[in-house]
C-alpha cells in the first residue's frame, strides 16, 4: 500500500467548523467511467470490450456533461458511486444526512469518542451557550468513571471471564449510560457511500435545512464533488423545485407531537387477503421475511424514544421515520438517571433541572435549541412500513446487545405485530430474556490486528 501518497482527495472545509473529503481510491475507472460504461452498454450490445475502446479515446467528461446533466438521464449518476467522509460535525447534522431512504455509510459512535476534548458546537457563539454545553461535558467527565465502578460492583467479573472482555463490556454500559447527558451538539464524523445521482438528489434537500450548519455541509458536500466530479455536479438549479423544497423544509420537516403515546400501533393498513400463512408461520430463525409482502400494507408506530436510541432505529431503511425535533418538553428518560450510581443520581436530578433552566432562556430557534439539549431526552418518534421491514427490525433490537431504552420498543413492536398477526401465521423470534449484564457485549469491536 505504498502508493496511498499519491492519491488525490478532495477535501472542502466546512463554513462553521469540520471538513468534507471525498476519498480518491486510486482506481483507473472512475465512478463517472464507471457511469459512461454502464451507460453504453444500455445503448449497444457491442460488449464491454468496446466500450473501453471508446472510454480510451474519449473519455468519460463530455459524455457525463452531455446525456446524464444535460439530458437529464438520473439512471446515469446511479451507475458511479462515491465514498465521502464528513468530519467535525453535530450530532444533528449526522443525522440529517443519515435522513435518507438509500443511505449507507457509518457513523462514529460515542462509546468510542473521548469527550474530554470532542469539540461541542454553539450556534449562539455566546457565552451562556458555550456554558450550557461545558456544564454537560463536566458532568459527563465526573459521572463516566464513578458509573463504571457502580457497575463492577453490580456485575462482578466471574472467574472464567476474560479481564480484557470484562472492561470493555463495564465501558460500553458506562458510555450507553452517560451518552445520556451528552448534548446534540457534540461533534461526530460519518462516512456516507453513495451513487452519483443520489449525492445530487441529498444534496437539493440539504440546502434548505432549518439549520445553518446542516446548509453549511451541504453546500461543503457539492463544492467538494464538483471538485472530484466536475462534469456530474453542474446540474440547472429550477427556482420553483427550490421554492418548493424551502417552503417544505422550513414548515413541516420536523415531526413533533406533545402528546405522544409512551407507545402505540396508530395505525394498521395490512391487507391480510395479501398475507399467506405458510410464509409467515415457515420462516425460521435469522432469515427475513419476503420483501413482496411489503404490499400487503403498512403498520404504523408511535412513542416515546430518547434521542440516543433514535440514533440507533435511523439506520433501518426498511421503514419510513420522520425526523423528529429534539425538545426538552417530553421529558428525560428515567433509565439514564436509575442506572447511575446512588449518590449520584440526586445530583443529577438538580443538575437536569439546572441545565432546563438556562436552556429555556435561549433566545433561539426551535431548530438551533436542540445543539444544548442532552440526548436523554426524549422525542415523539413515528414509524411506518411494511411487515418485512418492522419484523427485521423488531427481532434485530430486541436483542440483549441493543441499548436497553430501544430493546423496550423493539419488544414492544413484536408483542404488538404478534398480537395482530399472529393467527394469520406471523412468528416472531425474539430474544425474550430480561435485561442483563453480558460480558460479550466487550467482544463488539473493530480492533486492527
Amino acid at each position: 500500500m505504498n502508493n496511498l501518497n499519491g492519491l488525490t482527495h478532495y477535501k472542502t472545509d466546512i463554513n462553521g467548523g469540520g471538513k468534507v473529503i471525498i476519498l480518491d481510491t486510486g482506481a483507473v475507472i472512475g465512478p463517472e467511467a464507471s457511469a459512461m460504461l454502464q451507460a453504453l452498454h444500455s445503448r449497444s450490445t457491442g460488449g464491454l470490450e468496446s466500450h473501453l475502446k471508446i472510454l480510451a479515446e474519449k473519455g468519460p467528461e463530455n459524455f457525463m456533461r452531455n446525456f446524464y446533466v444535460g439530458y437529464g438521464h438520473k439512471s446515469i449518476g446511479d451507475c458511479g458511486s462515491t465514498s465521502i467522509f464528513i468530519e467535525g460535525v453535530s450530532m444533528l447534522v449526522a443525522k440529517a444526512i443519515q435522513d435518507w431512504p438509500l443511505y449507507s455509510g457509518q457513523e462514529s459512535s460515542t462509546r468510542y469518542v473521548d469527550f474530554q476534548i470532542q469539540p461541542f458546537k454553539n450556534p449562539l457563539g455566546t457565552k451562556e451557550g458555550e456554558e450550557i454545553l461545558e456544564n454537560w461535558r463536566s458532568f459527563y467527565i465526573e459521572s463516566l468513571e464513578k458509573t463504571k465502578e457502580y457497575l463492577k460492583s453490580r456485575f462482578p467479573k466471574k472467574d472464567d471471564e476474560s479481564e480484557t472482555i470484562y472492561n470493555k463490556a463495564i465501558n460500553a454500559r458506562a458510555f450507553d449510560t452517560i451518552r445520556g447527558f451528552l448534548p446534540a451538539g457534540a461533534t461526530t464524523n460519518l462516512a456516507w457511500h453513495t451513487n452519483l445521482r443520489q449525492a445530487a438528489d441529498k444534496i437539493a434537500i440539504l440546502r434548505h435545512s432549518p439549520i445553518l450548519e446542516v446548509r453549511n455541509v451541504g453546500k461543503a458536500i457539492e463544492e467538494t464533488l464538483k471538485k472530484a466530479y466536475p462534469n456530474s455536479f453542474n446540474h440547472e438549479i429550477f427556482e420553483t423545485t427550490e421554492n418548493y423544497n424551502k417552503f417544505w423544509m422550513e414548515s413541516d420537516y420536523y415531526y413533533h407531537n406533545p402528546k405522544c403515546p409512551d407507545f402505540e400501533m396508530t395505525n394498521n393498513g395490512i391487507d391480510i387477503k395479501l398475507l399467506k400463512k405458510e410464509i409467515l408461520e415457515k420462516r425460521p430463525l435469522k432469515t427475513e421475511l419476503p420483501k413482496y409482502l411489503a404490499e400487503a400494507g403498512t403498520v404504523q408506530f408511535e412513542f416515546l424514544l430518547d434521542f440516543g436510541s433514535f440514533r440507533d432505529l435511523q439506520r433501518h431503511r426498511s421503514i419510513t421515520q420522520r425526523m423528529p425535533l429534539l425538545t426538552t418538553e417530553l421529558g428525560f428518560e428515567n433509565w439514564y438517571l436509575d442506572e447511575l450510581p446512588p449518590e449520584i443520581k440526586p445530583k443529577a436530578e438538580k443538575f437536569l433541572s439546572s441545565q432546563l433552566e438556562k436552556i429555556n432562556q435561549l433566545k433561539i430557534s426551535k431548530e438551533e435549541k436542540q445543539y444544548y439539549i442532552a440526548m436523554g431526552y426524549r422525542i415523539s418518534n413515528r414509524i411506518t412500513g411494511g411487515l418485512p421491514g418492522l419484523v427485521y427490525i423488531a427481532e434485530l433490537r430486541a436483542t440483549q446487545f441493543v441499548h436497553p431504552t430501544l430493546r423496550k420498543r423493539a419488544k414492544q413492536m413484536a408483542s404488538k405485530l404478534s398480537e395482530k398477526f399472529g393467527e394469520f401465521g406471523l412468528v416472531m423470534h425474539i430474544d425474550k430474556d430480561t435485561d442483563r449484564f453480558d460480558i460479550k457485549r466487550g467482544e463488539h469491536d473493530i480492533v486492527l490486528k
